[in-house]
């Protein structure tokens, strides 16, 4: 038996669950269940991540604390996770006492090991309100052209971008005091320190997956960097050790949060268990993190060089799921196929989706497409056409017929032996997570079933006087053929797994509990299993998904004004054409790297989200995306995207937007454009 401890990418609390985080928890959930059906003792914990600036704008939106904004979303992420199956040993918050220990008591043995740093940065500081101002709330002369009232990032009349303590007579908007130049110190965690050791821990056999491996040597070649692992006041998170009004930035506590969830499972629900057997240095226990591609660099870089920094075990090995697409496309709202997890519950049995994404899930970083017409054939052709249709065949004979009772041998060993030893082979593909495998598997053989089932004629020979017992024993036989499906496709459909064993009256079905054949065996009265997908209910959750994409128009200024009403004396290009710029144009543009820092709906607004991005400068960048009808904040948090850096600043009704993230589009989707994994916030492209 080995011991191991799963845990789930923690969702962001500032929003619901929707299909695409579902297939990395589904995923996550299969293994679980899968392995302990092997035998194994599994603990799976998760949390939500309650951190940042997007939870406290959110909450202060809401006109409520940060902690009971993250209460409400945690009962609701729960709350999906239940209805579909994915059942936690525990489910926590990154906002715990645990968790500000931890993360603490880490930070501290890194700052004694030499691992981090601190670096003054000079910002402008409001003195009446006692904070520092990000540029949004400095307003002031440009030193450029002297235009008044502009805000502190650049100039809306003459396109001069600058740092905010270059205006001319700067006021603060919330005070309307003069801010003072003030030096503020920030905290930085030296990953060039741990250079070695992670080029070593990435290439571990088994650690990571190989295109994953390979994409950090990228960053190796690259170089890398400090990582700023502080936020000023005020910041939604814990407070960094002897540092006042210094935050630990969110993606410091929230990986912490897997040990502390962890730690609150131990003290609340298995005192025996101990906390150092799994997280001490040389600990043999296994621990495991299944997560999204797009968060591979903080937990195959940041998150290891942390854990050796303090001198705590590193994760065995890291689970990576690729994206999911709707019908081939990015999940959108105005097809209505960015689906909650919460609108798919009211139309549809969770367990179909469980079995779909398990017919497509392996090993492999890939991108998973959820085929809406796919999903109505496959699910009523394998589950209901296939599997329980072999139920429902042999137990009506089994019930009316022979008192509920199987037959006192088995007719067909042979045939029920190659289903028995068929466990194996399946076995393995779970544990490899090759899930798609063992589906197929598991079909291959509940076609043998339905052939037997279909050449022996249980109907034909129930009409015929004195074959009453082999019509018992062909019954019989099928019954334990689909008893062997149905406890192989457990781990993914656990609730039909546990109606079958009602059905079958055992009191285990785990995988070593069908070893043997039932013989003489007493079954329960056969109910209905699962229905057929009914595409009507497909399209009406589709239809509840769709989300009006009106919005305000942005209002722009006067130079822009004139610009466009000189453009539109241009003639249009011809459908199919583009506009023909020179070389020399084209090279004016300059494109930059950018981390998004902080993502965030707008208020007013059904198609923009506002942006904060590190582009390499002093200052992060605001800038203002429509791409909301395809991503929600919490996709693009962390991600690296490619923005035009050099575009003169645009004021918006929202407040003033300064650049453009790129993005590409075929009239049905809109994906935003990363550069590859090596590059970082401020790299040109070229």
């Amino acid at each position: 038996m080995r011991n191991i401890l799963v845990t789930n990418a923690l969702p962001y609390a500032n929003g619901p669950i929707h299909m695409g985080h579902l297939l990395g928890y589904i995923q996550a959930d299969i293994w679980v269940r899968a392995m302990r059906a092997m035998g194994h003792d599994v603990t799976y914990v998760c949390a939500d991540d309650a951190h940042g600036t997007a939870i406290m704008l959110r909450a202060e939106a809401n006109g409520i604390s940060p902690e009971q904004q993250i209460a409400n979303v945690q009962k609701e992420h729960i709350r999906d996770f239940d209805g579909f199956g994915v059942h936690f040993d525990h489910y926590d918050s990154t906002h715990s006492d645990t968790n500000r220990a931890r993360a603490s008591e880490i930070y501290v043995k890194n700052r004694e090991a030499g691992n981090i740093a601190v670096r003054p940065v000079s910002q402008l500081f409001d003195p009446e309100k006692g904070m520092f101002l990000s540029d949004r709330f400095i307003k002031g002369t440009c030193p450029k052209c002297k235009a008044e009232d502009q805000y502190g990032d650049s100039c809306e009349v003459c396109g001069t971008t600058y740092n905010a303590t270059e205006l001319l007579n700067p006021k603060s908007t919330l005070s309307g005091a003069t801010p003072v130049e003030k030096s503020s110190d920030h905290y930085f965690f030296k990953l060039p320190n741990f250079g070695e050791y992670l080029q070593k821990w990435t290439r571990d056999e088994g650690r990571l997956p190989v295109s994953i491996a390979n994409k950090l040597d990228e960053w190796f070649e690259a170089g890398l960097a400090d990582w700023d692992i502080s936020r000023d006041a005020p910041y939604f998170g814990f407070e960094i050790p002897d540092a006042p009004n210094k935050y630990f930035y969110v993606w410091v506590d929230a990986p912490i949060g897997y040990m502390s969830s962890f730690e609150n499972y131990i003290k609340t629900k298995r005192p025996e268990l101990s906390f150092d057997d799994f997280w001490k240095k040389d600990s043999k226990n296994e621990v495991y993190h299944f997560i999204g591609k797009d968060i591979v660099y903080f937990h195959a870089l940041f998150w290891p060089a942390m854990l050796e920094g303090a001198n705590y075990r590193t994760p065995s090995g890291l689970f990576v799921n690729g994206f999911l697409t709707v019908n081939g496309q990015k999940m959108s709202k105005s097809r209505g196929t960015f689906i909650k997890a919460e609108t798919y519950l009211q139309h549809l049995n969770p367990e179909y989706l469980r079995y779909y994404f398990a017919s497509k899930l392996s090993d492999k970083v890939e991108d998973s497409d959820l085929n809406l017409d796919d999903f109505v054939q496959k699910v009523n052709s394998d589950l209901v056409g296939k599997v329980v249709n072999i139920a429902s065949r042999c137990a009506k004979f089994i019930n009316t017929k022979f008192d509920n009772k199987l037959s006192a041998t088995c007719a067909e060993p042979e045939l029920v032996q190659s289903f028995i030893d068929a466990g194996d082979s399946i076995a393995k593909a779970y544990e490899a997570r090759e899930f798609s495998t063992a589906i197929r598997e598991i079909m291959a053989l509940a076609d043998k079933a339905n052939q037997y089932i279909d050449e022996k004629k249980p109907w034909a020979l129930a009409k015929i006087e004195g074959e009453e017992q082999q019509v018992l024993d062909v019954c019989s036989v099928g019954i334990n053929l689909f008893r062997q499906l149905a406890v192989y496709l457990a781990p993914v459909l656990p609730t039909l797994a546990a109606q079958v064993q009602d059905f079958l009256k055992l009191d285990r079905f785990d995988f070593a509990s069908a070893k043997t054949a039932l013989v003489d065996h007493e079954i329960a009265l056969f109910q209905p299993l699962m229905q057929r997908v009914d595409p009507k209910a497909v399209a009406a959750m589709v239809d509840a998904s769709k989300d009006s994409l009106a919005a305000p128009a942005a209002e722009p200024v006067k130079a822009e004004k004139k610009k466009e009403k000189k453009a539109e004396k241009k003639p249009e290009p011809k459908v199919g054409e583009a506009e023909i710029i020179g070389i020399e144009d084209f090279m004016k543009v300059d494109l930059r790297v950018a981390e998004v820092l902080e993502a965030a709906t707008v208020e007013g607004s059904d198609k923009l989200l506002q942006l904060t991005l590190n582009v390499g400068e002093a200052e992060p960048r605001n800038v203002f995306s429509g791409i909301r009808e395809f991503y929600q904040p919490e996709d693009l948090k962390g991600k690296l995207v490619v923005m035009v850096a050099n575009l003169a600043p645009r004021k918006m009704r929202f407040g003033i937007s300064n650049g453009m993230v790129l993005a590409a589009g075929n009239g049905e989707g809109v994906w935003v454009i990363s550069p590859e994994s090596g590059a970082k916030a401020g790299d040109k492209v070229s």
